[in-house]
């Protein structure tokens, strides 16, 4: 009933302030806000309701059924709600409603027509969601007769990790949105100026955020959990994620361009469609059964079609607005390629060309099988030949660019800006010589990108300038923006350090050893102590435990889940800076023989930091109580 509830609200919620706001009909309009706190409140209860019955266990559900146990510890019977269709698409519309909910509660600084059409589209694409749970996704279906206990869940996803991802990232994909709607409603309203960047960006540093740190939280369940040895893969539903999170930073970084200087409005309004489009098109390969991979849900395709078709409604849609409305907007803004309107371009540039990229890669194989049947595999040798190279010059505008001035700059100054980076850049070429030349290359870009990003730091604070109080004082003042900006690019650098050191410094072994025997990889000398058996709450496993030289044990298990009939392997991990000792407990091949895996995964840790400080970097401009300020400006108007 709750669902069906916010279905019939979310319907108005798009009529009446459309037609309210096309009228000029004060109470229309005002009837936006309290309707998507309505929805969002029916859906909470939905959604409440749905956690109860897989606490209570109430296997009159079906959903119940077919994804917990009696037996499942607590915290996965409530996990267990997203790892499913259903459950997530219910998931992802409640966060869509709050969303808009929230747009309703703290979007006291926007003109009331524009919020109004904003939370009348999240109505309508709230609307396009409900329609397709209730008709083809309920998650609260019977089963009559009540079994006596349920199937249970996935064991991969019965991991905190997974408790934490799919709610963090679901965040950010369906944050999205809340951009998509502003640039709806900017094109229906005619006002694209530097009010509404201001407007729009604590919503696209909200979702970037999210969609960071749940990309993030993914990757690292994915490491530890699957027993692969791997952090990323460029598996299509890691691409999915990937391509709004490269879209949506192309977004943040045009959006500062239109907020400064009134220029890039019509792409800017371009990107906000795109970035939540990637985002629908990542959600219809995770659901549509076209993908096979344990990121996915596999569902048919009657429901696969109908998502399709909502894709295609919305890109098409949307596209089509943005041709009729978009010319008539200009640019009033000159400016140099020199210059930090020149950096930010080539950011967005790059970026974009990256995610297509992507996009190409992953589709051209689900193309190629569609109409040929052939079967074709597009794995990381495609990618890091065709992505990674487009990154470098990217890299580059990301370590010059905030030394540039608006409009134009003098070359030669900025040389000189980032002289110390790029002398430091040339030592690390001499200190690495006779590495491989990647290796080599990636190494000094990240030193040299850290480096540019302190270089900024102390130019904006002026230290060594002035004496160590002053800067201290400009430092305590610097707004928290320009400090978000300076850790998420330091972030991108340690995160760049990380991946290249583990690309080329990591190392594995794969034998059969019994329990006494010593394995070598990396300078570590690990002794294969024992297998024991062991049991937890609802599986049965065997663990073996792994002894290196310093005596620290470690352990890893191979884990039977007998509900699900399903195994699983938990890796035994030993974390350090250099790198990560990786065991992985195999199958048993004969009588005390083990299969064995063990990897050195070099400075992957610095992969995490990176990630982490590029969220904390966003999250700090997120705060930046500047944003939230109401702006008078001008507006460009379309006539």
């Amino acid at each position: 009933m709750a669902l069906v509830i916010a279905l019939v609200v979310s319907v108005f919620q798009t009529i009446i302030p459309l037609y309210g706001t096309a009228c000029q009909q004060p109470r229309l309009i005002s009837f936006a806000c309290p309707a998507a706190i309505v929805q969002f409140t029916a859906l909470v209860l939905s959604f409440g309701s749905l956690i109860n019955a897989f606490v209570a266990s109430d296997f009159s559900v079906a959903n119940v059924v077919d994804n917990s146990s009696s037996l499942k510890p607590m915290l996965y019977k409530v996990a267990g709600v997203w790892g499913n269709h259903e459950g997530s698409m219910l998931l992802w519309v409640l966060i869509l409603s709050f969303f808009g909910a929230s747009v309703a509660i703290f979007g006291a600084n926007l003109p009331e027509i524009l919020r109004a059409r904003v939370i009348a589209i999240q109505g309508l694409i709230g609307a396009s969601f409900l329609t397709f749970i209730i008709f083809t996704s309920n998650p609260f279906v019977r089963m009559i007769p009540a079994p006596i206990d349920g199937r249970g869940l996935n064991p991969l996803l019965q991991d905190i990790g997974l408790a934490l991802h799919p709610p963090i990232l679901y965040l950010g994909y369906v944050g999205l949105s809340t951009t998509f709607s502003f640039a709806v409603a900017a094109l229906l309203e005619g006002r694209v100026s530097r009010s509404w960047a201001r407007w729009v960006r604590p919503w696209i540093l909200a979702a970037w955020v999210a969609l960071t740190a749940g990309i993030t939280l993914g990757s690292i369940w994915s490491y530890y959990e699957l027993g692969w040895g791997g952090w990323w893969f460029w598996d299509p539903v890691e691409n999915a994620s990937f391509m709004p999170w490269l879209v949506a930073t192309a977004l943040l970084h045009s959006v500062i361009v239109l907020e400064k200087r009134n220029a890039l409005k019509r792409w800017t309004v371009l990107l906000a469609l795109v970035a939540f489009a990637f985002s629908l098109l990542g959600t219809f390969l995770v659901r549509s059964g076209v993908l096979t991979s344990v990121h996915s849900f596999a569902v048919d395709s009657q429901r696969g079609i109908f998502m399709l078709v909502l894709l295609s409604v919305t890109i098409v849609g949307s596209l089509f607005l943005y041709a009729w409305r978009a010319p008539a907007i200009e640019s009033s803004e000159i400016f140099f390629f020199i210059s930090r309107e020149g950096a930010l371009i080539t950011n967005n540039l790059f970026m974009i060309t990256g995610a297509t990229t992507v996009l190409i890669g992953t589709i051209y194989p689900l193309f190629l099988e569609s109409i040929s049947g052939e079967k074709i595999s597009v794995g990381p040798p495609f990618f890091e030949s065709t992505f990674v190279p487009l990154m470098v010059p990217l890299i580059l505008a990301v370590g010059v660019g905030p030394f540039l001035t608006w409009k134009r700059d003098n070359l030669v100054i900025v040389v000189k800006n980032v002289f110390f980076a790029t002398v430091c850049l040339f030592m690390v070429f001499v200190f690495l010589w006779g590495v491989p030349i990647g290796a080599m290359f990636g190494l000094a870009l990240a030193v040299w990108l850290m480096l540019s990003v302190l270089t900024e730091w102390a130019h904006r604070v002026r230290l060594f300038r002035v004496s160590l109080f002053s800067s201290l004082s400009r430092a305590l003042v610097l707004p928290r923006s320009a400090y978000g900006m300076s850790i998420a690019h330091f972030g991108l650098a340690v995160f760049i350090f990380g991946a290249v050191g583990n690309n080329f410094y990591s190392t594995e072994v794969v034998r059969y050893a019994s329990p006494g025997e010593k394995i070598k990889i990396a300078g570590h000398t690990l002794t294969f102590q024992s297998v024991n058996a062991g049991k937890g709450v609802n599986y049965d496993s065997y663990v073996g435990k792994f002894v290196m030289e310093n005596g620290q044990v470690i352990e890893s298990e191979r884990r039977f889940f007998p509900i699900e009939g399903q195994q699983t392997t938990e890796v035994g991990l030993c974390i350090r800076p250099l790198g990560d000792i990786y065991t992985v407990l195999g199958e048993a091949v004969a009588r005390n023989k083990w299969t064995i895996r063990i990897y050195y995964n070099a400075f992957v840790v610095w992969i995490w930091i990176g990630s982490f400080l590029m969220s904390l970097g966003g999250l700090l401009s997120f705060l930046d109580s500047r944003l939230r300020i109401r702006l008078q400006g001008s507006c460009a108007i379309i006539r």
